[in-house]
């Protein structure tokens, strides 16, 4: 198993199909099989480890992912919105490399021992250029595919390792080789660096469906390429989603193309769905729940649940509209204690995964998967009495604002550096555009008033905007048990019922 037999296939199968770009226009899958040749010769020859991405979305993107499987060197996509020593932080970790970039990554990492920056322009001009080497990549499936960080409890970023076994038995397990109609094409707005991204890329290639990639989310530029690129297929996260109906509804219109589209990366809010759902009824509407240790989705809701749910004035089957759907057939979920002792239909605890598709390994750390296969998520969830799967959030209380993992100790460090703050705490709250919102609770320093839109700028101007809390309360004190345990879910509740 090798991500480069999904490539190879479509090259073989239609390769005289648009990969990239617009209609007739783009890479054809054979010249997409080309370039990732030529440029995995040249990785090769740079005597690296890795190669590591610091771009927003382009035809770079499926060059450097298929060519660093052909080379055998894991790809690594990193956040390009990531402050300068995050950034070089993670540059030299995952040294050495060649990193493709953006100028601005190119001006911040290029001087990063082992790292061999090369910006977006010259790898598609030098390095993705000529024929094709033998076809001589390894099939070992546990050779490592990609590195995906993500925050962990303590908000230090760790990387998660999904093999080429892992990525490969997610794809095969759940999209059709040629399954897509040569009109189809998909537009992916996700970033590199999210699981949900490369997902797009290999599923698309796999069915041999068109990409359109949108580098920067923006509703209008959405909607317009969905219009004039005949969107067929596409993904979003509830942000998104929620911009996407309120530019509809300033414009009018619908997007006749748009036969699929499915959404995930954090709780999509009833009422935005329930206006896409009005607004776009031609739409077939999937809610994907997944995590970056399980390659992507594990469980769906899928178009015609949602339709009924949303029809029905039964009230059980309505609230399906806010669930995951339903394991994918390899997939196996259970609910689980405390203990690790599965709980009954109804019963809340955490959701525990098994199948082929999923890692739950970290780059230099111990598997979290049991010896019998199962990955213990850190979600909260319950199954109800039909096997559909209701996610509540991350046990370690990590904030989810618009599909991005937020890490609160992050947050609150920051928070008492300011001299006015003595202690702090932050959590999620829900919000209808964000899915969470970040609202932080401060405890003045003796002798000390705090100004809150002080302090909210104080934040933004250490952290990027999305951590910056939308609201701050003042109080006394913060909630503790007896061993000094930050109490939370208190401050989320209580917050939640006085917004």
């Amino acid at each position: 198993m090798n991500l480069m037999m999904l490539l190879e296939m479509a090259s073989s199968g239609f390769g005289d199909r648009t990969a990239v770009g617009p209609a007739g226009q783009g890479l054809t899958y054979e010249e997409l099989f080309e370039r990732s040749g030529a440029a995995a010769a040249r990785f090769r020859d740079a005597g690296i480890e890795r190669v590591s991405l610091v771009d927003v979305s382009s035809e770079a993107l499926p060059i450097a992912l298929f060519a660093s499987a052909w080379a055998g060197v894991p790809f690594v996509p990193l956040n390009y919105r990531l402050t300068a020593p995050e950034l070089r932080h993670l540059a030299a970790e995952v040294s050495p490399s060649v990193t493709v970039c953006n100028q601005g990554a190119l001006d911040t990492i290029g001087d990063v021992t082992g790292v061999q920056a090369v910006d977006r322009p010259a790898f598609l001009d030098q390095w993705a250029q000529g024929g094709a080497p033998d076809r001589d990549w390894s099939a070992d499936p546990d050779d490592i595919a990609v590195l995906l960080y993500t925050s962990g409890t303590t908000g230090a970023p760790k990387a998660a390792v999904l093999r080429h076994r892992h990525l490969v038995s997610y794809i095969i397990g759940s999209v059709e080789f040629m399954g897509a109609a040569e009109d189809e094409a998909t537009l992916v707005s996700v970033p590199p660096y999210h699981v949900a991204g490369m997902a797009a890329i290999l599923s698309s290639v796999y069915a041999g469906r068109r990409i359109v990639q949108l580098p920067d989310f923006d509703a209008a530029e959405w909607v317009s390429l969905v219009r004039t690129e005949h969107v067929t297929h596409a993904m979003v996260v509830p942000t998104m989603l929620a911009r996407i109906v309120d530019h509809l509804d300033e414009v009018g219109g619908g997007l006749p193309s748009l036969r699929a589209l499915s959404y995930g990366g954090g709780k999509m809010p009833a009422p935005v769905i329930a206006r896409a759902l009005d607004k776009l009824p031609e739409t077939n509407f999937v809610n994907a729940y997944g995590l970056t240790e399980t390659s992507s989705t594990v469980a769906v809701l899928g178009p015609e649940e949602h339709r009924e749910a949303h029809r029905s004035g039964d009230p059980a089957v309505r609230a399906r509209l806010g669930s995951a759907g339903r394991p994918l057939p390899a997939i196996e979920v259970d609910i689980r204690d405390e203990e690790g002792r599965p709980v009954p239909a109804g019963t809340s605890g955490e959701i525990w995964v098994r199948g082929e598709q999923v890692s739950g390994e970290y780059l230099g750390r111990n598997s979290r998967v049991t010896p019998d296969g199962w990955f213990p998520t850190n979600d909260g969830g319950s199954l109800d009495d039909h096997g559909y799967l209701f996610v509540e959030g991350r046990i370690d209380d990590i904030i989810v604002r618009g599909g991005e993992n937020i890490s609160p100790g992050e947050i609150e460090d920051v928070l008492v550096s300011h001299p006015a703050v003595d202690d702090a705490a932050a959590v999620g709250i829900p919000d209808e555009q964000w899915g969470e919102a970040v609202a932080a609770v401060v405890v003045p320093a003796k002798g000390q008033t705090v100004d809150i839109a002080e302090l909210q700028e104080f934040v933004k101007t250490r952290m990027r905007s999305s951590r910056t809390p939308d609201r701050v309360e003042v109080r006394p004190e913060l909630p503790y048990n007896e061993t000094g345990k930050l109490l939370r879910r208190i401050l989320r509740d209580e917050l939640a019922d006085s917004g």
